[in-house]
């Protein structure tokens, strides 16, 4: 990270220390300021830019959800990064319907938050574990709501089938996957035709919709 000048939301005082804590001495962090409350973020944001924005989401006067859209219909290229208690599918798709580009749960480690604001200040997205999960199962029964498939008990996978469906579940890339396991890339490319063909399906899509329905993401 270089210099990165971070705005932190959120309407419990304890919660914003915490996090200015674990924050404060990474490198690359400069600037870490403050706002109890949606009006007083806008207020910040009037005569101050910020690379990341931490947002909460139950606030009083305004909530996250309300402020985020605000800050994006001002200022296009804000980048918010939700940390909420909250997990629910609701909150997540209306937080990301609202702009931010991020949606991380508060019982994160420090790894992860400094993982998520990295990112985020880059330009990506970024979504805990837990979230991706959430979204996952959101988009796949979105997508294909008549399709009930439900596949076959005697379907087995191997133990590294078992690894690459999960990481193609977590949105892995073919070279990040081949790196995490020491393979090729082309291996990882032949694992991915075969998990198709040995499950029918025609997609990533339905690659997770088989790991969710079998348990295999944790």
């Amino acid at each position: 990270m270089n210099s990165l000048k971070i705005l932190l939301v959120d309407d419990h005082p304890m919660i914003r220390m915490g996090i200015k804590t674990l924050l404060e001495g990474e490198k690359g962090i400069s600037v870490i300021d403050e706002a109890a409350d949606g009006d007083e973020c806008l207020d910040v944001l009037s005569s101050k830019k910020y690379d990341v924005i931490i947002m909460d989401i139950k606030m009083p006067k305004k909530t996250g959800i309300e402020t985020t859209k605000e800050i994006i219909k001002k200022y296009p290229d804000a980048k918010v990064l939700a940390l909420s208690m909250h997990d629910e599918q609701d909150y997540i798709v209306k937080m990301l319907q609202a702009g931010a580009k991020g949606y991380l749960l508060k019982n994160s480690t420090k790894e992860e938050l400094v993982k998520a604001v990295e990112n985020v200040s880059n330009g990506e997205n970024y979504f805990s574990n837990e979230v991706s999960s959430i979204m996952l199962s959101k988009y796949i029964y979105k997508e294909f709501p008549a399709d009930k498939k439900e596949y076959k008990s005697d379907i087995k996978l191997t133990k590294r089938e078992t690894e690459i469906i999960r990481m193609i579940s977590e949105e892995l890339t073919n070279a990040e996957i081949a790196d995490k396991l020491g393979i090729s890339v082309r291996t990882v490319d032949t694992h991915r035709r075969n998990l198709l063909q040995k499950l029918d399906v025609k997609n990533t899509a339905g690659l997770v919709r088989f790991a969710l329905q079998n348990g295999i993401l944790e």
